[in-house]
């Protein structure tokens, strides 16, 4: 198992909401109004007056085989909306009740 933290400018809500439809993720964790700036450039969504967009985050744990396609999907969508900002990270999940 692996587990995908998904972090997203709010207006791409939608489009994360499509992908885990497509790959069929069922269970999630998220947390909304998350602020931050990341290391590649873009603006920082800080919920200020000057910085005033917000990101959310997603948290799934999907199956190994499914890592590949959902990584593809979040790029297709970062690709379509670069301006916004998506991201996401992978690791192992060893052990779960």
């Amino acid at each position: 198992m692996k587990a995908i933290l998904i972090i997203y400018e709010q207006a791409l809500q939608p489009e994360v909401r499509e992908m885990m439809r497509i790959h069929n993720v069922l269970g999630f964790t998220q947390m909304q109004n998350v602020s931050g700036k990341g290391s590649r450039g873009g603006e920082p969504h800080l919920g200020t007056h000057a910085w005033p967009a917000l990101n959310d985050t997603m948290l799934i744990v999907v199956e190994d085989h499914k890592v590949q396609p959902i990584l593809d999907t979040l790029k297709q969508i970062d690709d379509t909306a670069e301006i916004l900002g998506i991201r996401a990270f992978v690791w192992n999940i060893e052990n779960g009740i």
